[in-house]
């Protein structure tokens, strides 16, 4: 369960920070559950790969969040999200696991 945590927590901030915006009309509030989720995912990541490699995934984090507002203009703002959020997910799984022994 450990391994699925922080990528559970990145697609959390990313979807729900967006749907906090879009239902609330407050894009801050939306800012703010990114933000908070961002940074309990660096924790996560930190405890169990190091701070560098937390840092980069929290790179791979803030990227993803930026690259889904002009993806939306192609394919739509839910499955912007829904693919930035999958890719997130996904890098967290490979790079933010330690190897198992």
């Amino acid at each position: 369960m450990s391994r699925l945590l922080a990528p559970i927590v990145t697609t959390a901030g990313l979807v729900g920070g967006f749907k906090t915006a879009r239902a609330t009309g407050n894009r801050p509030l939306g800012g703010a559950v990114l933000a908070a989720a961002g940074v309990g995912a660096f924790v996560l990541w930190r405890r169990e790969v190091g701070p560098a490699r937390a840092a980069a995934l929290t790179g791979v984090y803030l990227a993803a969040f930026g690259a889904s507002h002009p993806l939306a203009k192609k394919i739509g703002a839910w499955p912007a999200v829904y693919s930035v959020a999958g890719g997130t997910a996904l890098a967290s799984l490979l790079f933010g696991s330690a190897p198992r022994r």
